[in-house]
């Protein structure tokens, strides 16, 4: 955990309920694996995984997948999660799940502490509705290995379609440089 970031978070609890911290930066960054020590961190918390969001095939228009993050259906994370979690109205959402193709209920409820995890999630339209945003950065050759690691026979596709999606989102919307606190996590 980086220094400091757990007393920031108590900080900003005290000031936010719900308190909404968003984790985003490249496949194999670690992102899940930082959203997870927060939650054993922060036990009544819970943990949103922005890839419930991706676009489902019937929303991938060729218009749409060529602006940067636009390969997430932001409308339904901000209609879903977001705005409920304002109000003290969210109760789940729905998942879209990439290998069947349906749409699942995944089930939930406000908590002090709710955690926004994946790729796009600080796209300039979600930003807003953050206290804190926090960007895993890792080197491109770690990343490799870690995606390697993770799934070999989905590593060419990484390389061939998501990586570039990302960095071109990362770049277009500078989202390194706006984020609130930056980790570099080649460990």
């Amino acid at each position: 955990m980086h220094p400091g970031l757990e007393k920031r978070i108590r900080g900003l609890m005290a000031l936010h309920q719900p308190c909404l911290v968003a984790i985003d930066g490249p496949c194999g960054s670690g992102k899940s694996s930082l959203a997870g020590a927060f939650h054993d961190l922060f036990p009544d918390s819970l943990v949103i995984h922005v890839d419930d969001f991706f676009l489902q095939p019937h929303q991938r228009t060729p218009a749409r997948m060529l602006e940067p993050g636009d390969n997430l259906d932001r409308e339904r994370l901000i209609q879903e999660v977001l705005l409920p979690l304002q109000t003290g109205q969210y109760r789940g959402h729905q998942r879209f799940n990439c290998q069947t193709g349906q749409m699942e209920q995944v089930s939930g409820s406000p908590r002090p502490l709710v955690i926004l995890e994946g790729s796009y999630s600080h796209h300039p339209a979600l930003r807003p509705f953050y206290h804190l945003t926090v960007f895993l950065d890792v080197d491109e050759k770690e990343q490799l290995r870690r995606l390697e690691l993770r799934n070999p026979a989905a590593l060419p596709q990484f390389i061939a379609r998501w990586i570039p999606l990302e960095n071109a989102y990362f770049q277009h919307f500078g989202i390194r440089d706006r984020a609130d606190l930056l980790i570099r996590s080649n460990d």
